[in-house]
């Protein structure tokens, strides 16, 4: 009987994918940000408020954050289950960045539909 030993960051496809697919959504997001951008040149906060009034762009800035925070979390995942072998300081900083993320998230979604 072979004892198989799992370690690093081996998730394969759905890791890969996830990966290419947010950084696709987080491209088109920056193009379409900034056509959009160019064509309205927001110079105060009344002006950058009215961009950020538009429905489709608060959704496709949440697309972009979500994918965005997603994207980083794998990729931070990866790192710290391939270089730190001590299971409980690995597990700390997996919360650590955990945390990170779901408080940056809550802070991009009040941003985006404060009042």
């Amino acid at each position: 009987m072979v004892k198989r030993i799992v370690v690093g960051a081996h998730y394969g496809f759905r890791d890969w994918l996830a990966q290419r697919v947010t950084a696709v959504v987080m491209a088109v997001y920056t193009v379409v940000f900034v056509i959009a951008f160019a064509a309205t040149r927001p110079a105060d906060y009344a002006a950058w408020k009215a961009f950020f009034a538009q429905g489709w762009l608060r959704f496709a800035t949440l697309l972009f954050f979500v994918s965005l925070f997603y994207h980083a979390w794998i990729g931070v995942r990866d790192i710290l289950m391939d270089y730190i072998k001590p299971v409980w300081l690995r597990l700390t900083l997996e919360v650590v960045v955990i945390l990170v993320l779901v408080g940056c998230g809550g802070w991009a979604v009040q941003v985006l539909w404060r009042g």
